[in-house]
Formats: C-alpha cells, structure tokens, sequence
C-alpha cells in the first residue's frame, strides 16, 4: 500500500507573510523598526530552496534602541503584581493557542521540521511554558519572596526548535519581571517575529519584549552591550564557550544550554519493540537536530544483532519528504552548511572503518534532505562516537556489563541527556545515577515539561529551563523584600451584621415580584431540593433579594455520590485541573460587575469593597490555578539501598462549609486549592450571602468544570456543616477524616493532599 500525499495549507502563513511585504524590520519597542542599515538576508524554506522573506541585519545601533526600550520598560513590568504579569502572560498562551495553526504551518516552512511535530509537539509546548510560568509569575510574591528579577535579559536561541525555545526563555523571565531582547537564529527567525506581533496584539507592554534579527555579529553585540544584566544562550559548545570567556568579570549572570553526545543504554531485558520506538524518537525526531538526540546506541551484546535487524526494518518504512504533509516522519535539514557537515561526518565514519547503513529509498533531490542512517562496528573513540553530528546519524556499540554500559555512556565530555531501557527497575534506578547527565529517562526519550528542570553540566552547559529552578535563572536576591502577595487586604466585618440579616423577616410587598429560586448545583446540574423547601435572602435592608433551596440529608447524600462518581478528576494532569480554574477565573473576571452588585446588595457593604472582593477572588483562582501543576512530592535519600519517593494524593471527596464573611472569596479560598489538588468538593456557602455561590452556576458550567467536581448544596449550616463532612467521608480511612472537614473561617491552605510514600530499591 503506498502512501497518498496528505498536505497541510500554507496558505494562512504565506498570507502573514505577504502582509508583511516579504520583508521583516525589527520589533522594539512595540512596534516595527526598519533598522538602522540596509543589510538584509534571505530566510530560505529547506524543503524548497525558495526565499521565504528577508529579514534585517541589526546594527549596533539597533542592539542599542533594542535594549533602551527593554530598559526603560524594565521598572513599569517588573513593578507589576504577579497576578497581573500572570494574566499578561495567560493572555499570550491564549493567544497562541489562537494562532496555533499558523504558527505550525510557518514553524514547517522556516525550519523544515515536519507538521506533525510543530503541530502536535511544539506549538502545544509553547502554550504549555507560557501557562505554567504564568502560574509562576502569580505565585512568585510567596513562593519566591526575597529575590527580584535580574533586569534586561539578553536571549540567543537556536534553530533546531525556533519557537519552542523563544517560549524557553522568555517565558521564566518575563514571568519574573525582566524585560527581553531576544536575537532568533538566523536561519529560522520567522516565528519569533510572529510571536511578537501576536503578544503586542494580546496586550504586552511596548518594550518587554524586543526581537532583533541577524548572524552571530548580532549575537556578539546583545553579549557585549553593557546595559544588559544577564545572557541565557542555546546553542554550540563551540560558541557557548566564546560566550563565557566574553562575559567573564563583566558582572552579567550567564546560563547556557550547550550541545550533547546522549547515549541511549539498552539492557538484555528491555522490551526491543519499545526500544526501537524509542530510538526512532530519540535519534529521527526533527531530522536528529536535537541537542539530546539519543545518538550514541549502547547495547547489551546479547542482543545486539536482533536489535539491529529490527531497526534496519523500522528504518525502511520511515518518511522523508516535504514537512507539511501529514504522513512525513522526517522532514528537510536546515540549511545547506549542516546538511554539508552531516555529510562529511558521515564520510569520516566510513573512512575510519565503522559499517554504515541507509534504507533502500532516495530522500526527495529538491531540498535539503538527508536519510536515516545507522552506524555499526564504531569504536568508541571513533569521531562519529565523539563529536556532535545533528543529523539522522545513530552510531552503535555493545557492552557486556552494567558497569561497562556506564564507562561508554560517560565516555564523552558532554553531559545533557541519557535515556536507559531495561524491565529491571533496580537496574535502572542502579545505573541512572551513575550516567553524568543532566537529564536521565528510564524506558522513554525526549519528554519534556514545563514542570520539569532541563539542563546539563560538563560542556552541555549549565543553568536549568523549566520549573521552580528555572526561575531562579532570571531572580537575585532583593536588598529589600517586597510589599506582599499582591492580593489587597480586605477589612474584616463584623459576624453579627450576617446574623441580622438572617434574623430579619421580609415585609410584605404590595406588587407580586418575578420569581427566581435557586437550585442546588449537584453533579453539573441545577436539581430541586428533595424536601421542597426554600429561603427568603433578605438585603441589609430588608428587601427580598431572592429564594434559595433548603437542601437535606438526602441532598447531601446525592451531592456525595455526585463527588464520587467524579473521582476521575484525581487522575487529571495537574496542567488540565490548572486550566480548569484559570478558565473559571477567566469566565468570573467576564462578569466581575454584576457579581460585586450583587455582593453589594447582599452585604450592605460599598460598592469599592465588594468589587475588591471579586478582583481578590480572580486572584485567587489565578492563585490555585498555578499551584496545580507545581505542588509536587519530593525525593528523600533515606540510608537505605535505592530512594524514597513521597508522592502528594488528594484526599478524595470534601466537605467544606464556608464562612459568612466575604461570601465570595470565602467560597473560592475553600473550594479552589480543593479542586486544584484532585478533590471532588460539597460546598456549603455562606447561610446569610449564598448567591454568591449560587451565581457561580452558571460560571461553572460555562468553564468545562466536570460534573459532581463541584457540588453546591445551600442551607442552614447548622442542620447541614457536618452531616456534609460525614456523608463526604464516610467512605474514606479514619485517618483522612479530620483533614476533610473544613470548617467555616479556615485559612485557605494548599495542603488537599496526604502525602503517600513508595521506596524504591
């Protein structure tokens, strides 16, 4: 069966191109700048040879403008609360996702890589770094407290993943509050410059963050401009060398991810068919132009020969041709002059003896392209064995020993990735530590996270990109600590104000009013409370506002199955719970008027306090949101033969009774670090002010809450308080139960989950 051509459109990014003219200026400032010169250079597409645009060579003196804008919006951006560099930064990964399409399709035509992987792998990432630093923009006043962002930024990113690693870096930093001027490679610039424009149109301040386009003469001048604070560089050894001499004594911090030599280990016992996946992943993955492509293949001699033949076969049926058809693997080089060094590396491994083999077919003759290509028979101090190809090049050699598989894998003065495959978990957890690298997957390959550090040490570089540690790249310690979360204090009310509220009996009123009476919210549905009654909610004043449902025992009880029927909730990726409440938030801020009127109206107090109550409430949700993908476990080193892993689990179905004062954030603050951490939640809102919670239906419906994550039962919480914590908990260990009875006024604390320990060894 032949394959049949399965294309993607061009079309929308050759359209944003042509908008532009074909010809690129400079973004500083907020706007495009023609540049301070008339040099310009072609950015070609590799699966055509044609000139896509042509981009400005920035000049001295645009580093100059470029930094003096990043500078000057410097204090305005980094003087920002978190929350709000939060929702900046959330309002970017929205956008993104907006234009995914395009950025893909431009991301295929600029390097070269196939759709697939810009499609489903990149663009997907991208968004992904933006919400997860959002959250660490959000949550830095309490989780970073004490340090400051570093200042201007200077970021020079690679080729191989042009807009997978402008999200890498600017990401951490903008969430910090520095301010960026990032120089793209000069082969693949297109969606850098695109990503400016989309984060001008999604509302980023002029300055934050300035793209500067040209070759390593640009890259020099951004390392040696003196207004610049620190330098984070991705790219060659070769050059992140040069750059760290430069920066030496000149007070600048530096971090820079360099390239790596990986080896991917496979022991006796390991599953070959998952290996050869694997090692299709590792080394074939966007042409082998990876800095931690598993290109040096160990294996066990036993078993080398019938790996070998399984690839070979695999080899065969692998795709190289133009990157915007869907049915690819493997898509054009980048350039002429790496396509020209894969070759004469290859040459060379021949010439020193090593066996090369290719599969059957010819790559396309129009274009960069280069086969997959397999190595066997190599010596390990063998060129192929030793330098950097970045190309589709897999070089093989064969141990007899665990320990000898170690001496090969560290046997390179690179130290950035490793991948070990073996159905033997002490092996595993015996050899990984032993590898000297940055970064060490057991039975899989280049799996990234926004959540997870990546960097690597000897001449891979130094500095980390993701996660907690990855934002310490971009802080130093302040002279002074910070004023506090961002989150405006409110004062406190008096409880006896709530009590008369309740107490007060509505007058009659001559005219017959509309009647609205609100339901209980039980497993993503507005229901009827099963005794039928319900209660007048009187304003401070004494006006009828409106009738809520009087909820029961029974109610309680099918609020509590709702919750358990959602316990699939507890299996979602901390990343979708986050986006959950980010969207919750996103919807709330929609009608963040309407909901302080009617806090007003309820509570009696001025309209100014009860829209901070709402604006404090968002940011709460923003709050939990971010914690739901960073409140981890940890790794304890117990004196025992192997590690300890301490892993966070939620509790499973809550009962929470929320206070009178502030019925609003009070409800949120209960509820939302509940459902961040993988609960199923049966709220009791406030008795005297529970349309605050009530007016939340339809937020949550409109917000893909799933059904009986959420459950509001609305009552008198004296009838109603514990038998909630019970019913909730009736099913869970004795031990849990304490922890599941929120009761009313507690301070909201991210500690939903129990910790469980598993030791490994």
């Amino acid at each position: 069966m032949a394959y049949g051509p399965a294309p993607e459109s061009d079309k929308p990014a050759l359209e944003w191109v042509a908008r532009h003219e074909g010809r690129f200026g400079l973004f500083i400032g907020g706007r495009w700048t023609k540049g301070s010169n008339s040099q310009a250079f072609d950015v070609i597409n590799p699966a055509t040879t044609a000139s896509l645009a042509r981009v400005t060579q920035a000049g001295p003196e645009d580093i100059d403008a470029a930094v003096a804008a990043a500078r000057k919006a410097f204090p305005g951006w980094s003087a920002l609360s978190g929350h709000a560099r939060a929702r900046h930064l959330y309002a970017l990964a929205r956008a993104v996702q907006k234009n995914s399409r395009l950025l893909a399709a431009l991301e295929s035509l600029d390097n070269g890589k196939s759709i697939r992987e810009t499609r489903d792998l990149d663009i997907p990432l991208v968004a992904r770094h933006l919400y997860h630093h959002a959250g660490w923009a959000q949550l830095a006043d309490s989780e970073l407290a004490g340090y400051e962002p570093v200042g201007v930024v200077g970021q020079i990113v690679p080729w191989n993943f042009p807009l997978l690693m402008v999200a890498w870096k600017i990401a951490p930093a903008l969430a910090a509050g520095n301010t960026v001027v990032l120089k793209p490679a000069e082969f693949t610039p297109l969606t850098a410059l695109c990503l400016a424009e989309i984060a001008h149109d999604a509302g980023l301040p002029a300055g934050v963050l300035n793209v500067v386009t040209g070759d390593g003469r640009t890259g020099e001048l951004i390392v040696m401009h003196p207004d610049i604070d620190k330098i984070a560089f991705t790219g060659s050894t070769e050059v992140g060398r040069i750059i760290r001499k430069a920066t030496a004594g000149s007070g600048k911090r530096l971090s820079l991810e360099l390239g790596g030599k990986s080896p991917f280990v496979v022991f006796d016992d390991a599953d070959l068919d998952s290996v050869v996946e694997g090692v299709v992943d590792a080394i074939w993955f966007n042409q082998g132009q990876v800095c931690c492509a598993g290109s040096r293949l160990l294996v066990h001699e036993g078993i080398a020969e019938r790996l070998v033949t399984k690839l070979r076969a695999r080899m065969e049926k692998l795709r190289v041709g133009p990157p915007l058809d869907k049915a690819v693997d493997m898509g054009a080089i980048v350039a002429p002059v790496q396509l020209e060094r894969i070759r004469t590396l290859v040459n060379t491994g021949v010439g020193e003896g090593a066996t090369l083999w290719q599969p059957s077919w010819a790559c396309p003759t129009d274009g960069y392209f280069y086969p997959p290509t397999l190595f066997t028979n190599v010596s390990p101090a063998a060129t192929i064995a030793q330098v950097e190809i970045f190309g589709p090049v897999l070089v093989t050699m064969t141990f007899r020993t665990p320990a000898e598989a170690v001496e090969l894998a560290n046997n390179t003065p690179y130290g950035l990735a490793a991948s070990v495959w073996t159905e033997n978990i002490n092996l595993a957890l015996d050899v990984a530590p032993k590898i000297k690298a940055g970064v060490v997957w057991i039975n899989c390959t280049n799996l990234f996270d926004a959540a997870s550090g990546f960097g690597g040490y000897r001449e891979s570089g130094f500095g980390r990109e993701g996660g907690r540690e990855g934002m310490w790249e971009y802080l130093k310690p302040a002279l002074t600590r910070g004023a506090g979360s961002g989150e405006r204090d409110l004062p406190k009310t008096k409880r006896t104000a709530a009590r008369k509220a309740m107490e007060r009996t509505a007058p009659r009123s001559p005219l017959p009013a509309i009647d609205r009476t609100y339901k209980l919210f039980i497993g993503g549905q507005q229901v009827r409370p099963d005794q039928g009654y319900s209660r007048k909610i009187l304003s401070p004043a004494g006006a009828l506002l409106a009738e809520i449902a009087e909820g029961n025992r029974k109610d309680i009880r099918n609020a509590v199955e709702a919750a358990h029927a959602a316990a699939a909730w507890a299996r979602t990726s901390g990343h979708n719970r986050g986006q959950v409440l980010y969207y919750v938030a996103e919807n709330l801020a929609q009608r963040a008027d309407e909901f302080a009127e009617r806090l007003a109206a309820m509570t009696g107090r001025d309209a100014g306090d009860a829209r901070r109550e709402v604006e404090a409430s968002i940011a709460r949700l923003f709050s939990y949101g971010a914690w739901a993908d960073k409140y981890d476990g940890a790794v304890h080193q117990t004196p025992i033969r192997g590690v300890t892993l301490a892993m966070n689990e939620p509790i499973g179905v809550m009962g929470l009774a929320c206070p009178e004062e502030y019925p609003l954030l009070g409800f949120v603050s209960l509820v939302a670090p509940a459902v961040a951490t993988g609960n199923t939640t049966i709220a009791i809102p406030s008795e005297a002010h529970p349309l605050a919670a009530t007016e939340l239906y339809t937020v949550l419906d409109a917000s893909d809450v799933p059904a009986g994550v959420i459950n509001i039962v609305t009552g008198a919480k004296e009838r109603s308080e514990w038998s909630a914590a019970e019913a909730a908990t009736r099913r869970l260990p004795l031990k849990r139960r304490l922890h599941a009875r929120l009761r009313a006024g507690a301070e909201p604390r991210v500690d939903s989950r129990t910790p469980s320990r598993m030791t490994l060894g």
